[in-house]
């Protein structure tokens, strides 16, 4: 029998078995580690039942309560006895719930922990309103009456009226929205050239002439500028136009202007058709919008938008600067001590903290190179910097660095394991080294660059200290990419969904209404990571298959 065990252990199985019980064990984490994500994110957009709740106090009067309820606990009666709360003789635990109460504006506070035992009962009312706002938050309540121009327009049946002048609004906010940022936003930085422009001229007495051009374009500019803010004064008054006229469970009237409005609904009478199409809706403009409220409502299209353009860039000065010191380790190098202390450091480098290349990044890159190109091709603008302040370029560049020693021992692993014979062969017929490492090499090292790529990636588009230092923000709705020209601006500050999660998630105001949304956030970072991967996973599979038929 010992005998037997010994064979058993010396032939291997028990590591084979040990080594797949490592990997699937670490794919469960991974894997329920995502369902908890998702299941937390997800949930958030559900439109919950809004439940009326009447409570009691043997000291106090009766109150009534509107809102969702969103999280359930049990603690100690100490506790609540001690926060002047009433607990009945001879309970030792208390039961309480979450409940989101909105009404921000009035009560002070979008959420309340309740006491299970002051709720005498509970009701789900199907005319119960949910607003949502632009700001402030929701509001929960009853609409009485639509108003135009502050005349009741509609009372009982609201909700037909309601649908057209909602659909109204959203039509003309974003036009608002357009003329706001497309046309108005054109003319000031035309008008912004047109100022460089002569500021730069004065210095030259010969320029008169262009002087009285850049006085004449300005003039068709200013006239166009005061046509377009006309235009939006109008606007804003017809959106302005309609309100609702909305009570609270406790009786109290509210006019909400419908410019304040995002959406109405009624969770309560919600058939589930209709549930699914508010739960998708919701989704989509977590996905498409800009944030509000603090970070907290809305959704987080610019920190998707900074967050793929910034990897891409990344990718860019990445690649080339890690082939090309990995093809001179591995093929122009001669061994050394000089070679092995660059490999040692290129090792080393891949252990240095971020938050060094942060430090690093907004010395170098912002205040040296960026405050040498401002001086060199910008000094009209100074002492407003251009290059010489933290923007998406020097995110990029940072994080390239961070990545670099990824890439190159990728590369270099890939470049080792390429036969000796194939250079020698290609040699043989008469190509030169440079032939031989463009043509034959490198081509069938490819696999193994994207493989670099794809860790590069992997990390970068994660990581948050450094670019804390050198470039993102709290909030930057206006797009790196626009239609002004360069288009693509480099220098300006961006949104990243990295630091979208710490921000929502330790910078908050408003603790409980950002906790959902730092695991949608969460959720969403991991797919765009996943999503770039797999894109890259795919181009080194068919390198590989392509590199191997013709080996063979």
């Amino acid at each position: 029998m010992s005998g037997s065990i010994k064979h058993w252990i010396g032939s291997g199985s028990p590591w084979v078995w040990l080594t797949a019980g490592a990997v699937s064990l670490s794919l469960v984490m991974v894997f329920g580690l995502l369902i908890l994500i998702a299941a937390n994110g997800l949930a958030h957009f559900w439109p919950s039942r809004v439940a009326l709740m009447e409570l009691t106090r043997p000291d106090a009067p009766a109150e009534r309560v509107l809102g969702a309820i969103v999280d359930r606990e049990t603690v100690a009666a100490s506790r609540v006895r001690d926060a002047g709360g009433t607990v009945p003789e001879g309970m030792t635990v208390v039961d309480r719930v979450l409940v989101q109460v909105g009404n921000r504006d009035i009560g002070g506070a979008d959420f309340r922990w309740i006491d299970a035992p002051r709720i005498a009962r509970t009701d789900y009312p199907a005319d119960v309103v949910v607003i949502e706002r632009t700001e402030w938050g929701n509001l929960y309540g009853y609409v009485k009456e639509i108003r135009e121009g502050g005349q009741p327009v509609a009372g009982a049946d609201w909700q037909r009226e309601l649908t057209s002048r909602m659909a109204r609004r959203h039509a003309l906010h974003d036009g608002i929205r357009h003329l706001q940022t497309d046309e108005i936003g054109a003319v000031n930085y035309d008008l912004e050239e047109l100022r460089l422009r002569e500021r730069l001229l004065h210095e030259s007495p010969a320029a008169d002439a262009e002087l009285a051009a850049i006085a004449a374009r300005r003039a068709a500019l200013e006239a166009e500028y005061t046509k377009l803010t006309t235009q939006l004064g109008e606007r804003i008054a017809e959106i302005e136009r309609d309100s609702l006229l909305f009570v609270t469970a406790t009786g109290e009237e509210r006019v909400v202007p419908l410019s304040k409005v995002v959406r109405v609904f009624q969770p309560n009478a919600m058939p589930l058709t209709a549930k699914v199409a508010h739960y998708c809706a919701k989704l989509w403009e977590f996905v498409a919008d800009e944030p509000r409220e603090a970070n907290t409502e809305g959704g987080v299209f610019p920190a998707i938008f900074g967050t793929v353009l910034m990897v891409i860039i990344m990718s860019i000065f990445v690649t080339p600067f890690g082939v090309v010191a990995a093809v001179y380790l591995r093929e122009y190098a001669k061994p050394g001590p000089v070679t092995s202390a660059i490999r040692i450091a290129v090792n080393n480098l891949a252990g240095v903290p971020s938050v060094v290349y942060g430090v690093f990044g907004f010395g170098f890159f912002v205040y040296f190179v960026g405050g040498s190109i401002d001086q060199a091709f910008f000094s009209h603008k100074l002492p407003t910097p251009t290059f010489g302040t933290p923007g998406l370029l020097w995110s990029s560049l940072t994080l390239a660095l961070l990545t670099v020693p990824v890439v190159i021992v990728a590369t270099e692993e890939g470049l080792t394991r390429i036969p000796r014979a194939i250079r020698e062969g290609s040699l043989a017929l008469g190509a030169t080294k440079a032939e031989t490492l463009w043509r034959t090499v490198l081509p069938m090292a490819t696999p193994a660059m994207m493989t670099g790529l794809i860790l590069a990636v992997a990390r970068a588009a994660g990581e948050v200290a450094p670019l804390m230092m050198v470039g993102v923000v709290k909030l930057a709705p206006a797009l790196p990419l626009d239609g002004n020209f360069p288009y693509l601006h480099l220098d300006r500050k961006f949104m990243h969904l990295g630091f979208h999660i710490y921000d929502v998630g330790f910078q908050s105001p408003n603790v409980e209404a950002a906790r959902p949304l730092v695991y949608s956030t969460a959720l969403l970072l991991v797919i765009i990571i996943m999503s770039l991967n797999l894109a890259a996973i795919r181009i080194r599979n068919r390198l590989r298959e392509k590199y191997n038929a013709a080996e063979t």
